[in-house]
């Protein structure tokens, strides 16, 4: 669907937008420019100078409690962080109204080639190597979805020589009624258990990545994961898979430290910068995702340069002998699982946040593996030593306890001895005490730099 033909269709409708974060600000002023009625609705008061911006566009506002009520619109943009389900939604539903994304509105306009990346873990990694993969090879590539800018307002800008990469989560996908020309999911694990309601909802939201796919689409699947491995018999699209494990007949694979694609040595391992098998298992998805499109040269040539994207094992510091890491994205236990794994000695690790509602046995397992000692913090440290201690090992981490986010990482400092390596790697989201996983990385890259 063209721009002009989907302004025909909105003729005259009236948009509810709920919520009005990064991505639904763009959207507003998109569907003014289409000629759409529009109002917001928030449960939080948007910043004066948001809320002067709609005055301006004689946009009503509503906020509170209950912003969800009594909504009476031809369109519904659901923000991805709000459930679908909630009463005042289903009502409008039911009286005929559509409910829909901004999202869902750039894949229905976007004349670009589009390739869209999800996962429990990983999927910001693949999705910025896909997006190099493909610029080294000389193509014009728009980054979006839950990393770079919101895309609707590009939208004019693509044309089908073009490729839009987009990282998409469970939230924006729940809803979604159409699916990428080539998809990724990386893997899956328990996660958003908080949000969704159960594991079932949670696969079941990853899978419309795929779900609306046709035989001329492309599906990548890790084939070391159960979940991603059953996914393939759900598809109509092209299957490929990666492996770190096994070499595979068909898919792409690791082995003796080479990557190969159906037999063919594509990368060697040594040749990547970033650390740990799940950077080689990122690289491999991203590979088979830009299978044909890109060159073996361009391939070794990001290898060869990309150091890793902000708060994923980010070297903050070396100072007196200790290295300090931020990996403040690690926010479930199998990510810092994953996260631990890339170290040959055991190190200082700082873990606890917010609490989804995941079991913390498989973080117990590798914190006792990997770590010789744990700072704990936040709202589930006290589950997190619960499991910890439930944990058969043999060897078992020194656990300390620090409320406070800056006295817990400077007690991880003076724990640490020249040579050794102080890890932030939460294994939890970190709404407990901070916006954002970002803040929470930069706080702690703040704290570590003023060390003296």
């Amino acid at each position: 669907m063209t721009i002009s033909e989907y302004k025909s269709s909105v003729k005259g409708k009236h948009a509810a937008v709920l919520g009005y974060g990064v991505s639904n600000r763009p959207l507003v002023d998109f569907l003014i420019d289409l000629g759409v009625s529009v109002e917001v609705r928030d449960k939080k008061e948007p910043e004066q100078e948001a809320k002067e911006k709609l005055r301006s566009q004689n946009i009503p506002l509503i906020t509170g409690e209950h912003y969800l009520d009594n909504i009476c619109a031809d369109l519904i943009f659901r923000s991805p962080g709000i459930r679908p389900d909630y009463p005042g939604i289903l009502a409008a539903l039911e009286k005929g109204a559509v409910l829909t994304s901004e999202m869902e509105l750039f894949f229905a306009l976007c004349p670009a080639t589009t390739i869209a990346i999800t996962g429990s873990d990983g999927k910001t990694t693949t999705t910025t190597l896909v997006s190099k993969l493909l610029q080294a090879e000389g193509h014009r590539v728009f980054l979006g979805g839950n990393i770079g800018t919101p895309l609707l307002s590009k939208v004019a800008e693509m044309t089908r020589d073009d490729f839009a990469v987009l990282e998409l989560s469970s939230f924006q996908l729940f809803t979604m009624r159409q699916s990428p020309d080539r998809a990724v999911v990386t893997n899956l694990s328990p996660n958003h258990l908080d949000w969704h309601c159960g594991m079932g909802e949670y696969a079941a939201a990853k899978e419309n990545i795929f779900r609306y796919q046709n035989t001329n689409n492309l599906l990548v699947l890790n084939y070391e994961n159960s979940y991603t491995r059953e996914m393939a018999s759900k598809a109509a699209s092209t299957v490929r898979f990666f492996s770190s494990k096994q070499p595979l007949s068909s898919g792409i694979f690791l082995q003796d430290g080479t990557i190969a694609l159906d037999g063919q040595e594509i990368l060697k391992s040594e040749d990547i910068l970033l650390p740990g098998i799940h950077n080689r298992e990122n690289y491999m998805a991203a590979i088979a995702a830009t299978e044909g499109l890109v060159s073996k040269e361009a391939i070794l040539q990001v290898a060869t340069t990309f150091t890793g994207v902000e708060h994923r094992l980010e070297t903050v510091r070396v100072h007196r002998g200790v290295r300090y890491i931020n990996s403040s994205i690690d926010s479930s236990p199998s990510r810092t699982a994953a996260a631990l794994g890339c170290f040959s000695q055991k190190v200082i690790c700082i873990c606890g946040g917010y609490d989804k509602q995941i079991p913390f046995s498989p973080l117990a397992n590798a914190l006792c593996e990997h770590a010789k000692v744990v700072v704990l913090t936040g709202a589930t440290a006290r589950a997190i030593e619960l499991a910890l201690n439930e944990c058969k090992a043999d060897t078992k981490p020194g656990v300390y306890y620090e409320p406070d986010f800056q006295n817990a990482v400077q007690l991880a400092s003076s724990l640490a001895i020249a040579g050794d390596t102080v890890i932030l790697s939460p294994a939890c989201a970190s709404f407990d005490a901070f916006r954002n996983f970002m803040e929470r990385g930069d706080t702690f890259r703040k704290i570590i730099s003023e060390l003296e």
